[in-house]
């Protein structure tokens, strides 16, 4: 973004009855001056103008420390009778584009931030429970041949049934008929299950699905929905 600083003449007064601190041959001339500065997104006049004491022989702008009291008097003078400026501030059509864009931007923020939750679905909450006695899941199965193991051995799709839970220890039942290739929920059996379940921990459980590692690390379990 540019930014540009001008130092823009308001007026010029020249001062014979006053004499050059520096060098008093020579005349003097008194200039009134205000501060402009432009930058992409505004425009700004100092509100407030500013005198300098030019020595109209040498061109040399004389330092404000060498000043008399009749030079400040007479530059004080002339800096009140200065015009004013247009204006103070003003936004440039690129500074009013980004103010409205980032009204707009806060505005989402508080509303993303103030807004009602979505109410969650009844799937979504079902599969946020802790799984109980009787429950039925839909899923898959990985078994390993040893704990640790990276690649499973076998591996199903079905129905699975909690049908004892100990403490954070859950003993679940794979469906009689598991498949070994992913098929629609409907075509699976969901009635009749195996009369013993595998201990597991929940690993992690979430709105949308529930993963379990079986107690002597040889099968993991993932939960995608509930009956």
């Amino acid at each position: 973004m540019f930014f540009v600083i001008n130092k823009i003449e308001q007026a010029s007064h020249k001062t014979d009855r006053l004499q050059n601190p520096k060098n008093p041959s020579n005349p003097m001339v008194l200039g009134i001056y205000r501060t402009e500065s432009r930058t992409a997104l505004f425009h700004v006049y100092s509100k407030k103008a500013y005198g300098e004491f030019w020595d109209d022989t040498e061109r040399k702008k004389i330092a404000s420390r060498d000043w008399t009291s009749e030079m400040k008097g007479f530059a004080n003078q002339k800096v009140a009778e200065a015009p004013k400026p247009p204006f103070i501030f003003k936004l440039t059509i690129v500074g009013w584009i980004f103010v409205a864009l980032m009204i707009a931007t806060m505005g989402l923020i508080i509303y993303q931030e103030t807004k009602a939750p979505a109410p969650k679905s009844a799937e979504y909450i079902a599969m946020e429970q802790a799984p109980a006695v009787g429950d039925i899941y839909f899923g898959r199965y990985e078994a390993f041949k040893e704990s640790g193991d990276r690649i499973a051995s076998g591996i199903g799709f079905g129905w699975f049934k909690v049908i004892q839970v100990e403490g954070n220890v859950y003993h679940i039942a794979r469906s009689a008929e598991m498949s070994k290739t992913h098929k629609p929920k409907e075509e699976l059996n969901s009635t009749d299950f195996e009369s013993e379940g595998t201990p597991a921990k929940i690993t992690e459980q979430a709105g949308y699905m529930i993963n379990m590692k079986a107690v002597d690390g040889k099968m993991e379990i993932y939960f995608t929905e509930k009956k």
